[in-house]
């Protein structure tokens, strides 16, 4: 069973990051921070990266369930994101968001996680100069974990907010955390992020890594030294592959965004199913997953 513990969806993309617009316009493209990107394949045409276009990718690949996290570059997606964990619950659980750089933001924070509807609460630490540890952030992360949820949380290369997020971990031992990015792999002093997981309550998940060796490009070799690299620190049982879906795909095939691990020599049987759904399954809590069959290309 693969899990794939870091995704993203949205309808549209109608937001501003630091002064600067992000919006959805056609074929898979959207204006971003002054020029016009690639932001998801170009088939999607009408700009909606939606849970439907995604589990038909999903099936294809064989991919049981995803995490769907949330992003500012995205802009707050709650509302569609709580339709598509009541329309497919075996299928996803997702993340709720708020504005976290404004000053307000712990009512929003507070809905979110009373409602139900959300698995986990969504940070993209790298994205904030709010300290990840401030009284306000500390509130809402006790109220997390009294109702076992989970935090997701990116941070910024730098390593400037580590011992902030040290202080989250040790403050709650009973909140599950996922780092993401897996450490901001391929920048100077990644692997400090990676030695969070040395705490129980901690895990890192892999979304983005094929962005970030986008450079070297498939099969990924340094992808696969890195995740070896980090299972010498902290232990295989405490890594989840992640694919950063839809954006990862627009230079490669979802599948793709996993199968350099299944297919590589470098690493066991044992390390690719812990790796690739296992520790998902285990962390998050995923239940009744569906088993997907393979399906042959017509060009096979």
């Amino acid at each position: 069973m693969i899990i794939d513990a870091h995704s993203h969806l949205w309808l549209k993309q109608d937001t501003v990051v630091d002064g600067k617009i992000i919006r959805t316009t056609d074929r898979g493209r959207s204006i971003f921070m002054g020029e016009e990107v690639q932001m998801c394949p170009p088939f999607m045409i009408d700009g909606r990266n939606s849970a439907e276009v995604f589990l038909a990718n999903m099936d294809y690949a064989q991919v049981s369930a995803a995490v769907v996290v949330q992003e500012f570059i995205d802009g707050l997606q709650n509302d569609y994101l709580a339709e598509v964990a009541s329309k497919y619950p075996n299928r996803f659980k997702v993340c709720g968001m708020a504005d976290f750089r404004n000053d307000d933001f712990i009512a929003t924070a507070e809905k979110l996680i009373e409602s139900g509807a959300y698995s986990g609460i969504a940070i993209p630490g790298h994205r904030l100069s709010r300290p990840l540890n401030e009284p306000s952030m500390m509130q809402m992360y006790a109220l997390m974990e009294a109702k076992g949820m989970f935090l997701s949380l990116c941070l910024h290369e730098d390593n400037h907010q580590l011992a902030e997020a040290e202080d989250i971990i040790t403050s709650f031992p009973h909140l599950r955390i996922a780092i993401g990015h897996f450490g901001m792999v391929t920048t100077e002093g990644w692997l400090e992020q990676i030695k969070l997981a040395r705490h129980d309550n901690v895990m890192v998940e892999s979304g983005g890594i094929t962005w970030l060796f986008n450079s070297e490009f498939y099969p990924y070799n340094g992808a696969i030294k890195a995740i070896k690299q980090a299972a010498e620190l902290v232990g295989m049982n405490k890594l989840m592959w992640g694919s950063d879906y839809p954006r990862t795909i627009t230079a490669i095939t979802y599948k793709m965004s996993y199968d350099f691990i299944s297919k590589s020599n470098e690493l066991t049987d044992e390390e690719k199913r812990l790796f690739l759904g296992e520790n998902a399954k285990q962390f998050y809590g995923f239940e009744n997953l569906v088993e997907l069959p393979y399906i042959k290309n017509m060009s096979e």
